[in-house]
């Protein structure tokens, strides 16, 4: 095999620019951090909290609804066809000849096994929202509790075949497509070119030197900032479906003090986490993730065997058939539907990708563009197939034939929904624990992969930031939740949404970016020619 190589290989390389990564780090308090980015981002997360402390939550709210209502209505077609576009872009680069192109050279080795390896992408990229809306969600599009997916008549057989459908369109190859650009091209610029793994690295093919600048350090900046309102916005939602859950098993009447009380302790796990670093950390709670959750989802699966066996081929039915009318923004009726939830997913997705994908840029080297894009893509997406197909199908049939909460009151609460539909098993009690149990590991890995994105970026993109830092950002992570909780409660976490949201829009251009970025950089790499 011999290797074809453009002229201008080392064009985009470390080796061709004055910078070094960690110029700008000032070294202080046992900190290591790039000093514009560490220092705009905590000062404007601060004046954010201090924001909140002084408004009134409902009004916060309302405002920063407005504003993602507008975002939502006048940008749909740009988030619904960048979205499309994403998938397409990964499924071309599979099949092409950059496919073989390894991340970090060709005698790189992968430093964690494929299990492992899946069980973080997996662990980071969705593990808390699958336990939030895996009953929630296709119950609702089933009874349409927020409109149906393409106005299909509620309590039908048809609606039952479109909500799993619509739920597997929210959670299948679009969202994994988002956070595999985010993933590649870090990993690539990261690995390959000997750039510093942070967001601005990626735009060095367009920006050149400039992105060492302040056109970087915005970029940085921006990232910081979605990183950490979403990951807030997670803690405080799992914070309420783990307290609601603990408040079911256990028979208490806790409220938001609870909820803050789930808050400490997940980031004081978050945090021993953190210091122990990805292999020690991450990685050990994200296999230990999978088991319990593999554990869950086969005693489910088992006590509801006719149901979830039946659903699997209607989700996946129900998905393919429906993939190209759930992705077209244009002449739809369900106007309504499409905005308050695909829309509104596309713009959470994208807001969350630069932590997902930095995340999973960390731990890939050593894998094929290939071989990555088909785990990113393929993997997770098969894996919520059987997910969605077991607790929404049974969820569903049990909303059918008029069984428990579910069956007589239909969907009350989202935080609630899971532990309604467990109550109707055997050892309701027992499985209901277990789901609390992995609600609450999912959390501490969201927020430890998350402390570890946040302090890599205002490193200067270092890896190995020192450990204060790290207890740092996995603290903040944690005030920010608890702080809005106390002050506003849902209203305050509703409203961070809102604003997380709002960032995804600035985001989707970045990303639609990063495509031409990539492909500029993959063009100078060699690859093997037959």
């Amino acid at each position: 095999m011999r290797y074809c190589m453009s002229e201008n290989h080392d064009k985009y390389s470390i080796d061709n620019t004055d910078y070094t990564v960690g110029q700008d780090n000032v070294q202080k308090w046992g900190f290591d951090i790039h000093n514009p980015v560490f220092g705009i981002s905590a000062g404007l997360i601060a004046l954010f909290l201090i924001a909140v402390l002084v408004s009134d939550a409902e009004v916060a709210k309302t405002t920063l609804d407005g504003i993602k209502t507008d975002i939502i209505n006048n940008f749909d077609g740009l988030f619904m066809w960048a979205a499309n576009f994403f998938v397409i872009f990964c499924l071309v680069l599979i099949f092409s000849p950059y496919g073989n192109i390894r991340l970090g050279g060709d005698d790189a080795k992968p430093s964690h096994s494929r299990i492992s390896w899946l069980a973080m992408l997996f662990a980071a990229g969705m593990g808390i929202g699958l336990m939030f809306w895996g009953v929630a969600e296709p119950v609702a599009y089933y009874t349409g509790w927020y409109e149906t997916p393409l106005n299909v008549a509620a309590n039908t057989p048809e609606a039952a075949k479109l909500a799993m459908g619509a739920t597997m369109f929210h959670w299948g190859l679009h969202p994994w497509a988002i956070y595999a650009v985010v993933a590649l091209s870090l990993a690539f610029f990261t690995y390959n070119k000997g750039l510093p793994l942070s967001i601005r690295s990626i735009f060095y093919p367009i920006l050149g030197d400039k992105a060492w600048g302040w056109p970087g350090h915005i970029i940085d900046i921006l990232a910081v900032l979605a990183t950490l309102f979403g990951l807030a916005t997670s803690l405080g939602l799992g914070a309420q479906q783990a307290s609601a859950g603990i408040n079911h098993v256990f028979g208490l009447e806790g409220g938001v003090g609870s909820q803050i009380l789930v808050i400490t302790g997940v980031t004081l796990l978050a945090i021993v986490s953190v210091i122990r670093g990805i292999d020690g950390g991450v990685k050990l709670l994200s296999n230990v993730n999978m088991l319990i959750a593999l554990v869950l989802l086969v005693f489910v699966c088992l006590v509801g065997f006719a149901v979830s066996m039946g659903n699997i081929p209607n989700t996946v039915m129900g998905y393919v058939e429906n993939i190209i009318p759930l992705s077209n923004p244009h002449g739809r009726e369900d106007e309504t539907w499409m905005h308050g939830w695909t829309v509104f997913y596309w713009a959470w997705w994208i807001s969350w990708s630069p932590f997902v994908g930095m995340f999973i840029a960390r731990v890939s080297r050593g894998r094929t563009i290939r071989e990555f894009l088909t785990a990113v893509l393929l993997i997770p997406t098969a894996v919520t197939i059987l997910w969605m197909s077991i607790y929404g199908g049974i969820a569903i049939d049990q909303v059918v034939n008029g069984i428990g909460a579910l069956g007589t009151d239909g969907l009350t609460s989202v935080p609630m929904a899971m532990f309604q539909m467990l109550d109707e098993m055997p050892m309701a009690n027992v499985l209901s624990f277990i789901a609390i149990v992995l609600v609450l590991v999912f959390f501490i890995t969201s927020s430890d992969s998350g402390s570890l994105v946040i302090d890599s970026i205002t490193a200067g993109g270092k890896i190995d930031a020192p450990v204060p830092q790290r207890i740092f950002w996995a603290s903040v992570e944690g005030a920010i939740a608890a702080a809005l909780l106390w002050i506003g409660g849902t209203q305050a976490i509703e409203a961070l949404q809102a604003g997380a949201i709002s960032t995804g829009l600035p985001f989707t251009i970045v990303l639609l970016l990063m495509c031409v970025s990539l492909i500029l950089g993959l063009r100078t790499e060699p690859r093997p020619v037959k």
